[in-house]
């Protein structure tokens, strides 16, 4: 592993021994480097069992992209660390476990996860699938001359139903 001099306040960090982490500090503080240097001295010292990894949860993927590369940098050869860690974001590691126990969240081994394009498009047939079994609803509140415009219901409905549940569920539907 290359030198690396902690501060003081980072040699405890280094002292860490297992169970969970969390440091808080301010921005440019070093919290992605020492992190990243406790990574490769678990890592390097081979302080893992087998089957473990190193798990390091961060909020963007550029946080994911550095940390990555910074826990490689301590070593002469990356392939040392090669599966012995983890960096990810939250929404990635809710992908990691939904992958990997599928069962654990409720769903069966056989599922998918749709795109937002794929998401649209399913909302959108089932407005027009529900609007062709009530082909009636709208007309209460609808005036006889715009009854004969049907495209642009099925479009404002659409569009409502998709406002609303972007309203609702602001960081699943994009």
């Amino acid at each position: 592993m290359p030198p690396f001099t902690p501060r003081p306040s980072q040699q405890n960090i280094l002292r860490y021994t297992g169970g969970r982490l969390g440091i808080a500090a301010v921005p440019g503080a070093g919290k992605t480097h020492i992190l990243s240097a406790l990574a490769a001295q678990i890592i390097h010292d081979n302080q893992l069992q087998d089957g473990q990894e190193v798990l390091i949860v961060t909020l963007v993927n550029s946080a994911v992209d550095n940390f990555e590369s910074r826990i490689k940098g301590f070593f002469e050869n990356p392939v040392q660390a090669l599966y012995k860690y983890r960096v990810r974001t939250l929404h990635g590691l809710a992908h990691d476990i939904v992958r990997e126990k599928p069962a654990s969240v409720g769903l069966e081994t056989q599922f998918s996860i749709i795109d937002e394009r794929e998401a649209e498009f399913i909302r959108r047939e089932s407005v027009n699938a529900w609007l062709a079994n009530h082909p009636d609803f709208l007309d209460d509140y609808l005036s006889a001359a715009s009854r004969s415009m049907r495209g642009w219901q099925i479009t404002l409905i659409f569009w409502t139903i998709t406002l609303t549940l972007r309203w609702i569920f602001p960081n699943e539907i994009g």
